[in-house]
């Protein structure tokens, strides 16, 4: 921790306390009055000793609670042991502490709560001395100034050394992130690349991103967030210390991921043109997005949702020492009222429209991060959720928890932060109703829908792994939870299920094969009519109006089991559908003599055609030598494709975009492009390629292509 003291950061000579102090600059020249002539941060040995290689060229890079060294010369003895003091003194902005240098003989036992500056037996000579410097382990997370002072009585020689960062510290079991298995250091905290799923819980898909950790300028611009957050510029020195607590650097983060009440990294857009700015599908790392920020004067980067939101937070809080991974909710829910209960209109023909203040996500992405929770109790330690995606404010301020995964799976409603907000994305009821004429004819209770899957990329493994039980209590075999009665979807009557079911994984070109099943459980027969509908919808609101429909009428005998089978062909939705676009589909029946309504609902993702990466040479290259990539695209549609724009990007291997074009693209012939790739940083990298045609505006295929970058 560190203590106001008077700064002498920056100052000039002067003369304190009846004590003449002078201040040097070490930088190299000569001073003939300068006893100091030069230090070393030592900046190899100390990012291998903390696990900071990478983060910075030219920066020391340290972790708290561990000690880094630096050497110090003269042309003679620096100083008089027996006359003379040497203080080194840590400096943030108006906070500033004093560590007197000590040899190690002189030094009690150590302490993880105090700084401590040492010289070990052998570690000083006549011309140089290495001194071993150790932060507290609650240090706070910042760019530190560092001084040494040479002191009698009456005089003071000062000299400026320079600045380090200083991180959170997973190794250390005293630090509050502290994180017990090396795989998972490994993996959510050094590793640079990631996978965020996406798509619908019937037809996950995955998109790789590149968090870009160790690309020149990010570590640079995570402080620089710290710098411009509210917190800081409003009380400076109360931020500074604040910033030694997790739970308080993961608010702050998270509010400055979104701009919407401050000077924030991305502007959020989910609806209309993005054509100011960057589609949030474009994006494909961290890094583009945070060096714009930085670079920009701190004007917000357009555009993000929810994944490109997380997948930034993630690398920042990484960046700072703070295990995180990007975790996706499949059916989440946006709970407006806190009553757990999501509501969702239909139309007696099965078209679903939004007048609800309520909302399911085909998928939501947020993170979780790794700390303890003393403010909670050890009981809710572990994994916390951050979502940065602005939602609804929490404490006056758009960001939500940190979050223990602990108290979300016993719903502890009352534990900090947002938990009531939380639990409803995971765990809420769905009541689908129909509505003819303002009135309410039918009725059905899903509670399986919101949170089915929740998916986090695996450790060292691009499968993903299902967190659903850290979350939610394991229903099977209950009859209640938490005081809500279960039912099961499709179920309107005790004598009659409807479910809908798509058949296999729709892909784009391929017909879509529907089949619903029937079950009457009484002894009377019954006739139905109906309707089943489609509707092409944004994985965040309610569905549009519909592309495909069908009437249907059946004739079910008693305890019987009736199935029905449809197929959308690729005519009927080739206008209005691209790859990873989601479907609303649903059917409504209605019994002729009870006059009873039944309704079945379920929602799909179109997989896209790919496209085919080729490295010469194989997947693995060397830093800084060229390689050539082919990059092709064969029509599988049944239809050819007018103006086909083939686009091949990648952060850290192309400069800027490279696009082939044709003009008319016949079923079964190819699209081609052969670009030249040069990595300028070590680690995994991402090709990035795209196919879209004027028959339709969006981007109908979209492949990547992991590669691995060797020094």
């Amino acid at each position: 921790m560190l203590v106001i003291l008077p700064n002498t950061c920056n100052s000039s000579c002067h003369t304190m306390n009846n004590m003449q102090q002078t201040i040097y600059s070490i930088n190299g020249t000569t001073n003939g009055h300068c006893r100091l002539k030069s230090m070393n941060f030592e900046i190899p040995e100390n990012s291998i000793s903390h696990e900071t290689q990478g983060l910075s060229r030219n920066r020391l890079v340290v972790r708290r609670g561990k000690p880094f060294k630096v050497t110090l010369k003269s042309d003679s003895w620096l100083w008089n042991p027996c006359a003379e003091s040497l203080v080194l003194e840590v400096c943030l902005g108006g906070l500033s502490k004093r560590i007197p240098v000590l040899f190690y003989e002189e030094q009690s036992h150590p302490q993880l709560y105090d700084w401590k500056a040492t010289i070990y037996p052998g570690n000083m000579h006549p011309q140089s001395v290495i001194i071993h410097i150790c932060a507290p382990v609650q240090s706070s997370v910042a760019l530190y100034e560092l001084l040494a002072h040479i002191e009698t009585r009456r005089s003071r020689k000062t000299y400026v050394l320079g600045t380090f960062v200083l991180l959170c510290n997973p190794w250390l079991k005293g630090d509050p992130v502290y994180m017990p298995l090396d795989a998972h250091k490994e993996e959510y905290i050094k590793s640079d690349y990631g996978l965020v799923y996406m798509g619908s819980s019937l037809n996950v898909s995955k998109r790789p991103w590149s968090f870009g950790l160790y690309e020149p300028g990010v570590l640079e611009a995570c402080l620089k967030l710290l710098e411009f957050s509210p917190q800081h510029l409003t009380d400076k020195n109360k931020d500074y210390t604040l910033r030694a607590d997790p739970v308080y650097l993961s608010r702050v983060v998270c509010a400055m991921i979104n701009c919407n009440d401050d000077l924030g990294i991305l502007e959020g857009k989910w609806q209309g043109s993005y054509k100011n700015g960057v589609k949030p599908t474009d994006w494909s790392g961290s890094a583009d997005i945070l060096l714009r920020w930085a670079s920009s004067k701190c004007r917000p980067v357009r555009y993000g949702q929810c994944w490109v939101f997380a997948s930034v937070l993630c690398t920042v809080m990484r960046v700072l020492g703070i295990p995180s991974r990007v975790v996706t909710v499949f059916n989440a829910a946006h709970d407006g009222n806190g009553n757990m209960i999501i509501e969702e209109f239909y139309t007696r023909t099965g078209e679903k429209f939004g007048v609800s203040k309520d909302s399911i996500w085909n998928f939501h992405v947020w993170v979780e991060c790794w700390m303890r929770r003393p403010d909670l109790g050890a009981g809710c330690d572990g994994w916390q959720v951050v979502d940065p995606t602005p939602q609804e404010k929490s404490e006056g301020i758009f960001c939500c928890g940190p979050c223990p995964v602990a108290a979300i799976q016993h719903h502890w409603l009352d534990a900090r932060y947002d938990i009531p907000f939380v639990c409803a994305s995971v765990d809420a009821d769905v009541v689908r109703l129909i509505v003819h004429n303002g009135l309410v004819v039918g009725k059905t209770v899903d509670t399986e829908c919101v949170g089915k899957l929740i998916y986090t990329k695996s450790i060292g493994s691009d499968k993903p792994e299902n967190l659903k039980l850290t979350y939610k209590p394991d229903k099977r075999g209950n009859t209640s939870v938490c005081g809500r009665t279960l039912q099961h979807q499709g179920t309107m009557s005790p004598n009659l299920n409807v479910t809908l079911k798509i058949v296999g994984v729709p892909k784009l070109g391929e017909p879509i094969h529907i089949c619903v099943t029937i079950t009457n459980q009484c002894k009377n027969p019954r006739v139905l009519v109906g309707h089943i509908n489609a509707q092409v919808k944004e994985y965040d609101s309610s569905p549009c109006e519909a592309f495909w429909d069908a009437q249907t009428e059946v004739q079910i005998q008693p305890f019987s089991v009736t199935t029905l089978n449809h197929t959308i062909s690729h005519f009927k939705y080739q206008s209005f559908l691209a790859g990873d676009d989601i479907v609303n589909l649903a059917v409504v029946l209605k019994d002729m003599r009870t006059k009873e309504t039944f309704l079945a609902a379920e929602e799909f993702s179109i997989s896209p055609p790919q496209i085919t990466i080729q490295i010469e040479g194989g997947n693995s290259i060397q830093l800084k030598k060229q390689r050539t990539v082919l990059v092709s695209f064969t029509n599988c549609l049944s239809t050819a494709l007018y103006e086909a724009v083939l686009t091949v990007q990648g952060a850290g291997l192309l400069e800027g975009k490279q696009v082939a074009k044709i003009i008319l693209l016949q079923p079964g012939e190819k699209i081609e492009k052969k670009v030249s790739i040069t990595a300028t940083s070590p680690g995994t990298k991402l090709l990035m390629a795209t196919l879209s045609h004027s028959n339709n505006p969006n981007i109908i295929a979209r492949w990547y292509h992991k590669v691995s970058v060797t020094a």
